[in-house]
């Protein structure tokens, strides 16, 4: 008998574009998961506005590594902007269909949404947080002052997650990818989170962050934190991000 994993790849072997709900003409989901309109939106600054220092692709790429240790500094506004949109960022919106964003994805159905568990960010609450990409704004889901607690707890207690200043969580929209790639859509998601993971430890490095990304957590678990159902919507990635400790 297969293993789960063989089952998988086999099952999922299928190229199914001729026979997809978007060659069927069926209309194509939203480009961002509904969100309780009453949040209040809090503003992000606009990349070209963001005054990063310019740093060596190719250094940062040579010196990459995990970060498990943080200092006690917070993060500015500016910086959690720009590590927003260096992962999930929306550079072009093609007919309410399809958008361009600063990472790769398959079709360009970017089915991931992003969730922040904020620690140690200047001028906002600790809480769960949701990333609005379309509009580059963040809306606040919960205050909440054991928020990293929880989310160790979700981690299977990796307990350097709860000095990161803030939590990246990613969960998959999967009929995003699914409308046009079917089932294959299952495989097509975790190409999709590797490639914003990296994205996060490049941009993270330029404004003098360590990042470590998470893939051992209790999916039931964060899922109901997160008030998503695990089915439609499911947990696929998380990284802590904090800033470096001074030598």
């Amino acid at each position: 008998m297969d293993s789960i994993g063989e089952r998988f790849i086999n099952e999922t072997k299928k190229i199914e574009i001729n026979e997809s709900d978007q060659a069927k003409g069926i209309s194509p989901p939203s480009l961002q998961s509904p969100h309780d309109k009453g949040l209040k939106k809090i503003d992000l600054i606009a990349i070209e506005n963001l005054k990063m220092a310019k740093k060596d692709i190719t250094k940062l790429i040579n010196q990459r590594k995990s970060n498990r240790v943080y200092s006690e500094d917070l993060l500015t506004i500016e910086e959690l902007s720009y590590l927003l949109w260096c992962t999930q960022g929306v550079k072009k919106i093609i007919s309410n269909i399809s958008t361009k964003r600063t990472v790769p994805s398959a079709g360009s159905r970017h089915p991931l949404e992003t969730y922040l568990a904020i620690n140690k960010v200047e001028s906002l609450q600790k809480g769960l947080y949701k990333y609005l990409c379309l509009e580059h704004k963040l809306i606040m889901i919960q205050e909440d002052l054991q928020i990293m607690e929880k989310i160790v707890q979700c981690c299977n207690n990796q307990k350097f997650i709860s000095n990161s200043a803030v939590v990246f969580i990613w969960s998959v929209n999967i009929y995003r990818m699914k409308w046009r790639h079917g089932e294959r859509a299952y495989r097509y998601v975790f190409l999709d989170a590797g490639h914003v993971g990296q994205n996060l430890y490049l941009s993270a490095a330029v404004v003098n962050c360590g990042a470590c990304t998470v893939s051992v957590f209790l999916d039931d678990n964060l899922n109901k934190l997160l008030n998503i159902d695990g089915k439609n919507e499911f947990v696929i990635y998380m990284a802590a991000v904090g800033k470096k400790m001074t030598s």
